[in-house]
């Protein structure tokens, strides 16, 4: 009988994948308990991008062939420590970007038509006959989009299409078919509609800081489908109140899962809950290249997508 490879899956969100890996590998799940008894065994470890690796564990694991990130995103990886210590790092690249430019639109539409609050109104009975909401035009809104990589090309095609002005900025500079602004504090001034489309790392975490949030403004609308530590949440959530922010609409947090109690009292939100992303075919994407990245790593193949740059510029 052949020995079956042995992986350990690290988040308990990830717990689904272990139905499609169990046929193949013997799978080990750490929320249930640190595998000290398999750590000679285990051959590689399954991740989601966002959060930090366990550096302390992958050391205790000898026999270490493959770090899986499960998402594109791979932030929260050390790429360049693995690759020292000969550990390879695979991701999910070119699966949901356009899920993820779909849903900033809809949060976008969400924001500025009310619709979320539209619902909300009527629900509770609030549309009478001599109530009437007025929204903003999409027509001629700028739109500032920080980081031009594939989310941010993709909504910046669909805003567009939408007949809205675009606009972008990251710290490399690349070809685009939109201007470039000089900084970002720039593009938050000339923007109606900040999105927040980069990647994240640990040199740019509070990006969108209180100054840049107060030079969106009183009219601004702040949108956010990167990553939650990208943006001060504080100096966010104390604009809203204020009023020196108009809107946010939010698929990512500090934390997560956020605490409900922390937005109950903010104005002029869209929320959602980490989902941008979350379609079923991006997940069967995902899914394929995982198992084809662990056939691969195990049958001495080379890796389907292995990440090849650990600069998390976008």
């Amino acid at each position: 009988m052949t020995h079956r490879p042995a992986i350990l899956i690290m988040q308990r969100h990830l717990a689904p994948l272990t139905a499609f890996l169990e046929a193949t590998y013997t799978v080990y799940r750490f929320w249930e308990g640190p595998p000290v008894e398999a750590r000679d065994d285990i051959r590689a470890m399954v991740v989601a991008g966002e959060y930090p690796i366990d550096k302390q564990l992958i050391e205790r694991l000898p026999n270490l062939e493959l770090l899986a990130c499960f998402t594109s995103g791979y932030d929260g990886i050390d790429v360049d420590w693995c690759r020292a210590r000969g550990l390879p790092v695979t991701h999910a690249p070119g699966v949901n970007h356009e899920d993820v430019a779909d849903h900033a639109l809809g949060l976008i539409l969400a924001a500025r038509r009310q619709i979320v609050a539209g619902d909300r109104q009527m629900r509770a009975g609030g549309w009478t006959a001599d109530v009437r909401t007025i929204t903003p035009s999409l027509h001629g809104q700028r739109v500032g989009i920080v980081g031009l990589g594939r989310i941010g090309t993709a909504l910046a095609r669909r805003v567009e299409a939408m007949r809205m002005r675009v606009q972008w900025w990251s710290p490399r500079d690349r070809p685009a078919d939109w201007p470039r602004a000089a900084s970002l504090l720039d593009l938050a001034r000339d923007s109606d509609i900040l999105v927040v489309a980069c990647r994240a790392d640990d040199d740019n975490i509070g990006l969108i800081s209180r100054e840049v949030i107060d030079a969106l403004g009183p009219d601004g609308l702040l949108v956010n489908v990167a990553r939650g530590q990208l943006v001060n949440e504080a100096a966010l959530i104390a604009a809203l109140k204020d009023g020196r922010l108009g809107q946010a609409a939010l698929d990512v947090f500090e934390d997560e899962p956020t605490d409900a109690a922390r937005w109950a009292d903010v104005p002029n939100t869209v929320l959602t809950p980490h989902t941008a992303g979350a379609t079923t075919e991006a997940v069967q994407g995902m899914l394929m290249l995982l198992m084809q990245n662990l056939h691969a790593a195990f049958a001495g193949e080379p890796l389907v997508s292995p990440v090849t740059d650990p600069s998390p510029a976008s």
